[in-house]
């Protein structure tokens, strides 16, 4: 990550309170974490605002000429099957 800098910064109580209850649940560390987080969530949503409309155009026909699309359960189910049996003993 590089150097460290402290920044402060003053939120509204419901945000505090957000933050705390992700902390609490267990999905993260601390209040650092939480807007780290949310800073590179910010920063790849700026990404894609940023494409011009013809490099969307690109990207969409680069995807649908990719190949027939795969149902994402289905795949993992086929997945999950696949690498148990190679971690089954072989005996088995």
């Amino acid at each position: 990550m590089g150097s460290v800098d402290k920044v402060t910064v003053s939120l509204p109580s419901e945000m505090v309170a957000e933050i705390k209850a992700a902390i609490a649940a267990g999905e993260f560390t601390n209040a650092g974490e939480v807007i780290r987080d949310a800073l590179r969530q910010w920063r790849r949503s700026r990404t894609v605002i940023a494409l011009s409309d013809e490099e969307l155009r690109r990207l969409t026909l680069e995807g649908r000429e990719s190949g027939e699309p795969l149902d994402g359960e289905a795949a993992l189910k086929r997945l999950r099957a696949k690498y148990e049996a190679m971690s089954a003993p072989s005996g088995r």
